[in-house]
């Protein structure tokens, strides 16, 4: 800090502590008090260096993309939309087995007052959901979905499939019966490599996206 004394913690190590606290409690069951024994520093030393509680938050979802979360950007540069969705959907898995997701839970367990963290939460996966869209509209230009294919549908169904993995993660799911579901997953909307039968799930075989030989 300018004019101010050197700190004396490791900032990104206190960051990657918050981190976890966040993730394990939530924003709501995080206390300023809790913070501060997992970051191993005081009230003034967490206020002067990340700001109050909810700036301290937004500095963690930032760490969680770019660290923990950052397979889901990568993804987006693999050559196909099928392993595009499938190493969202397995990263998924990889993220939250034990733990659950950082963001779903803050999405859906914020209380009221918190409100302002709920949707700065919303429009994180909004954003993201948008950019797996974009690469599946880049897909199907250039002819690896087929022509009435929805990127848009298809981007929803993948996030929803995730929000599930994170969710079952949650409640205690391992990570061989959460891969399963990837493949039954993986298996409605783009078929068997070899065009075997597909099991009916949820109607989506009649919508199949069906991946180039």
């Amino acid at each position: 800090m300018p004019g101010g004394r050197p700190r004396e913690f490791d900032a990104e190590l206190a960051l990657e502590r918050a981190m976890e606290v966040f993730w394990r409690q939530g924003y709501d069951g995080t206390s300023v008090s809790d913070l501060t024994v997992a970051m191993d520093i005081n009230r003034p030393s967490l206020y002067a260096a990340f700001g109050n509680k909810q700036r301290l938050f937004e500095l963690v979802l930032d760490r969680y993309a770019h660290g923990p979360a950052a397979y889901a950007t990568a993804a987006l540069d693999l050559p196909t939309a099928r392993e595009v969705v499938e190493r969202l959907m397995l990263g998924a898995v990889e993220l939250t087995v034990g733990r659950g997701c950082l963001h779903s839970g803050n999405a859906q367990a914020c209380a009221p007052a918190s409100e302002h963290v709920r949707q700065t939460v919303v429009t994180r996966r909004r954003a993201s959901s948008d950019a797996v869209r974009h690469r599946l509209e880049k897909a199907k230009d250039q002819g690896d979905l087929p022509a009435d294919a929805d990127p848009a549908t298809l981007a929803d169904y993948v996030a929803t499939v995730c929000d599930g993995i994170a969710a079952q993660a949650a409640n205690g799911a391992d990570a061989a019966d959460l891969r399963r579901v990837v493949a039954v997953a993986m298996r409605a909307l783009f078929g068997e490599r070899g065009e075997e039968a597909v099991p009916e799930v949820a109607h989506l075989p009649d919508r199949r996206v069906r991946a180039r030989p």
